[in-house]
């Protein structure tokens, strides 16, 4: 991983998260569609950032950012109703809503600054 990519560490990291909750989900609640979806979406997010870092153009590279907003959004969707359900307890599921919320803001930032720009006519 390389050093310094704040991107990288954090989508690493929050993957790490979605795959032990997954584990949990499996494990504790017997919740296995919902751990799939969750594990799905939630590992797709840093998988697409690894694949933006290693792009071809910068096209490439917003494409693969914008997926992995994409996939944060629907992660931030499923931990939502895992909360709302008690699935999760309120605790557990803010501290993982507020990892994905920093995540969606990272990307924002990154896709936002890496369009081109478009001339004013």
């Amino acid at each position: 991983m390389k050093e310094g990519n704040i991107i990288l560490q954090k989508s690493y990291a929050f993957l790490v998260r979605i795959v032990r909750l997954s584990q949990f989900l499996v494990k504790e609640k017997q919740a296995f569609q919902l751990a799939d979806q969750i594990r799905r979406s939630g590992t797709s997010i840093g998988a697409n950032v690894e694949e933006a870092v290693g792009g071809q153009s910068r096209k490439d590279f917003v494409s693969k950012c914008s997926i992995a907003y994409k996939e944060a959004r629907e992660t931030h969707y499923w931990l939502r109703l895992l909360r709302d359900t008690n699935y999760l307890q309120s605790t557990q599921a803010e501290s993982l809503l507020t990892d994905c919320e920093e995540l969606l803001k990272i990307l924002t930032a990154i896709i936002r600054s890496s369009k081109p720009e478009v001339p004013n006519y």
